[in-house]
């Protein structure tokens, strides 16, 4: 009876200790498959990127290109394309400097070639259309992305392009990140742009982190994909107030007009109204941030008194000869010349 008794316990045993060892192998292998995909990301964190691309180099993304380049130039090579030969050519001469790699950057034939040769790209172009061409056109990006790209467009463009680039890239396997960017081309000559960021998972973010960091000051992780397109409507379509809020103080919400861009001549050394309104942020840009601002309103039925009129007055700049070439910032010498 005893002997019985003594068999019937140890069988119990074994079955409790047969139960609580089962969750206990299950959380060993759930703990190892994270520690081994926490692990992979951090190789692809840490890797070694053989070349960047870096395609539009107008007054904003030349700077942008530059910082970026001496920020990873004893790390990766570099791969550049514009429309304007000269630019290229410019930027060759000035960093293809190094005499034991003759080839540290090279000047790509279209877009195309840049995701050929680099796995990380960045994309800075005036407008929606340029976006569209780059990517899906003769020769564009699209047609040789893959899983081992990270995309990073820097465009401020309507967030039904971005959102479709991001969809796109996301369906061949690369990694999307739309990263508008405001600070001017101050800031971008300076470093310290702020860049408002959407991606498909943070995980995608924390990629782009470092080579964007290489071009601002303060990277803001603003959700999904088409989210950092969407900050002049934000509260209206979707963005926490607290975030919109820590945005608009590190940019131009915080009276940055006149703190770091002051228009009127002589205020500012360094400012583009000093240098005669040029070498700056041009009209034609500022009417189409204003017209793809008036038009998210639109969509959402939000009033926008002033920036209509806003959007209307930089329309006559932009179309105006004397001013179309001008820094944005020549609005003061605009109302100061029509309000005599």
């Amino acid at each position: 009876m005893i002997a019985s008794f003594l068999a019937r316990s140890s069988q119990s045993k074994a079955r409790v200790a047969t139960k609580l060892a089962s969750p206990i192998t299950g959380l060993r292998f759930k703990s190892t498959a994270l520690a081994i995909s926490l692990n992979h990301t951090r190789q692809m964190t840490a890797s070694k990127v053989k070349r960047i691309g870096f395609v539009g180099l107008g007054n904003m993304g030349l700077p942008m290109a530059t910082n970026l380049f001496n920020g990873f130039k004893d790390k990766a090579d570099f791969i550049i394309y514009d429309i304007n030969q000269k630019t290229t050519s410019n930027f060759l001469k000035d960093h293809n400097t190094d005499p034991n790699n003759k080839d540290k950057v090279k000047v790509a034939k279209n877009p195309l070639e840049v995701a050929q040769e680099a796995t990380v790209i960045v994309t800075m172009l005036p407008a929606s259309q340029h976006v569209e061409g780059v990517y899906f056109g003769k020769d564009g990006l699209f047609e040789a992305l893959g899983e081992n790209h990270l995309v990073m467009d820097a465009s401020t463009i309507d967030q039904s392009m971005a959102t479709r680039v991001a969809k796109a890239l996301s369906e061949k396997g690369a990694k999307a990140i739309d990263a508008p960017v405001s600070g001017g081309t101050g800031g971008a000559q300076a470093g310290t742009l702020t860049f408002m960021v959407g991606s498909n998972t943070t995980g995608d973010f924390e990629l782009a982190k470092p080579y964007l960091e290489k071009m601002g000051k303060n990277i803001v992780y603003c959700g999904t994909n088409g989210n950092g397109q969407t900050m002049n409507l934000g509260v209206r379509m979707g963005m926490d107030p607290k975030l919109l809020a820590g945005i608009l103080n590190t940019s131009s919400g915080r009276c940055w007009s006149s703190e770091v861009y002051n228009p009127c001549p002589g205020v500012q050394e360094n400012s583009a109204a000093t240098r005669g309104y040029t070498g700056g942020f041009g009209m034609p840009l500022m009417a189409k941030d204003l017209r793809l601002a008036v038009n998210a309103a639109v969509d959402t039925k939000t009033t926008v008194i002033l920036g209509a009129m806003a959007q209307q007055l930089y329309n006559q700049m932009a179309a105006n000869k004397e001013y179309e070439n001008l820094d944005f910032s020549a609005a003061y010498k605009w109302l100061s010349e029509n309000s005599k």
